[in-house]
């Protein structure tokens, strides 16, 4: 009799175990999930709608197809009230990615985007897509054939942003162009970015580095005020100079100078990156320009 009953309550457990293992997370980001489940040949589909979150695939078998249909916030309406309709998402694999290829899938055509990744490999690149009106766009999985699976898992970040902030997206490895992303932006999009950037700082270039495998420039900040920032990105023991690191494209060629800005940009992956960035004396200029003509998209206590 005791025997029966620790033999339920093991097959209890092990239900319980492997639901959890296949199911999403409380608010639709996140999925994690185990091939043990699933039959050779099978393909899994499963849907998130998120702007951000995260895949865990342990003991890869058979393949998956992900779909992301994110509620992008009202902010990926552009000035005026238009919106392109685009799309940028981006993946970052993590540094053991291993026992599956990641596809993009495009109107039924398949891309690689991250292969199965060998014990002697370097850690995978962020990759990054842009989906346009119209388009069906997956991501597709596929469970590459090992003899043990037991140290197999295939997981990634991702991230997907309106159009009101594609030129600000990474593209290491490029899917897609990376054409304007160093153009400096004009009034409208600085007071939009103003209004919807993950982190607002006014400060001072103190040195710019390079960061040799994201091929970026690191711009090393002393912020002499924080009006907004989405994580603490900028801090010190001082109320009145914090420090940070913005990350940019080598190609836009920052160089450290002299004077004070407005550095504004997104949350990618942890790392704080680029948007717009006028000189602070300008962005004054075009603030009391936009709120005298009453077109502010939103206020900032500049004072």
């Amino acid at each position: 009799m005791a025997i029966s009953w620790i033999n339920k309550v093991w097959i209890l457990l092990l239900f319980i175990f492997d639901s959890a293992l296949c199911s999403y997370s409380e608010d639709q980001c996140s999925w994690r999930g185990s091939g043990l489940s699933q039959e050779q040949g099978s393909v899994e589909q499963i849907s998130l709608h998120c702007s951000e979150g995260a895949l865990d695939w342990l003991y890869p078998k058979g393949a998956l197809r992900l779909t992301l249909s994110p509620r992008l916030p009202s902010a990926a309406v552009g000035p005026g009230g238009s919106s392109s309709g685009l799309i940028t998402a981006c993946v970052k694999p993590s540094e053991d990615f291993h026992g599956a290829q990641l596809y993009l899938e495009r109107d039924g055509v398949l891309e690689l985007l991250v292969g199965d990744r060998l014990e002697t490999s370097p850690p995978p690149r962020v990759r990054c897509f842009s989906r346009l009106p119209g388009e069906k766009v997956a991501l597709f999985l596929q469970a590459t054939p090992h003899q043990d699976i037991s140290r197999r898992i295939a997981s990634f970040l991702y991230e997907l942003r309106g159009d009101w902030t594609a030129r600000l997206s990474l593209d290491s490895n490029p899917v897609s162009s990376n054409e304007g992303a160093c153009r400096p932006c004009n009034n409208s999009e600085l007071l939009m970015a103003v209004c919807t950037s993950d982190f607002v700082v006014r400060g001072n270039i103190k040195a710019v580095d390079e960061d040799g495998e994201l091929r970026a420039a690191v711009i090393k900040v002393s912020a002499t005020r924080v009006f907004r920032q989405k994580y603490a990105l900028f801090t010190g023991n001082s109320r009145l100079t914090r420090s940070g690191e913005i990350r940019t494209l080598l190609q836009c060629g920052v160089r450290p100078g002299s004077g004070s800005f407005l550095f504004t940009g997104r949350i990618h992956f942890g790392e704080a990156w680029l948007g717009c960035a006028p000189r602070y004396k300008d962005f004054l200029q075009a603030y009391a320009q936009a709120k005298l003509a009453q077109e502010l998209p939103c206020e900032l206590d500049v004072d």
